[in-house]
């Protein structure tokens, strides 16, 4: 399950790998890749009920999950209610904390509304990450949605067997961030820090695929 902007192919090398010992399915989010956008900007919950039903239809009773990013978000949206429809979870960059908002931080915010108020093009060109400035106006509402929910309570629900692995250059979702806290909220989780950074596993897909296959092989 692949990160926001991203698709199935940015697992490329481990697809290759893991068909040649597993069934391997590769989804591409509604809006990302080959897949058809919606009609409406979704946020997490959305694209977790579309998973399941994606799964019913695939047949995927009880899959090994490996996500990246947006994708972990969404795997802990479902699978802490549809716990028993997984077998064992991975996840690599995971994203879905909301972190405190600094004074910094909402002087920003009020600089960017009070802007977008009387000159809303400048405020939308100059504010906000490079990935936000690049969305759609539709996609913008979508990606507000996601990054604006807390997925710690979700989190601390996952039962299935968890392997997190991080890179230790990530900014984007730092392991002594995003890592160190999913796995104090997973039970029985194990944290793994590797070369790399935010898309470690295709910058050094031989140590990932490593860690992975030795993740889903063990009993």
């Amino acid at each position: 399950m692949h990160g926001y902007g991203s698709k199935k192919e940015s697992f490329y090398y481990q697809i290759n790998f893991l068909q040649n010992y597993f069934r391997v399915t590769a989804v591409d989010f509604p809006c990302f890749g080959a897949s058809e956008c919606t009609d409406e900007a979704w946020g997490v919950g959305e694209y977790a009920e579309w998973l399941l039903k994606f799964m019913n239809e695939a047949g995927l009773n009880r899959p090994s999950v490996v996500a990246h990013s947006f994708g972990a978000r969404v795997a802990f949206k479902l699978f802490s209610v549809e716990g028993s429809r997984l077998e064992k979870l991975v996840i690599t960059g995971g994203a879905g904390l909301v972190k405190p908002r600094t004074p910094q931080y909402m002087r920003q915010i009020t600089r960017y509304r009070r802007a977008r108020r009387f000159f809303p093009r400048f405020a939308e060109k100059h504010f906000g990450s490079e990935e936000y400035k690049s969305l759609s106006p539709f996609m913008k509402k979508s990606f507000k949605k996601i990054v604006n929910e807390d997925l710690k309570s979700c989190a601390a629900k996952i039962s299935a067997p968890t392997l997190l692995i991080y890179g230790q250059d990530d900014t984007v979702t730092p392991f002594y961030e995003e890592g160190a806290t999913f796995q104090s909220l997973i039970c029985g989780s194990g944290l793994e820090v590797m070369e790399g950074g935010h898309f470690c596993f295709s910058e050094h897909p031989k140590e990932f695929n490593f860690k992975l296959f030795g993740f889903l092989t063990e009993s």
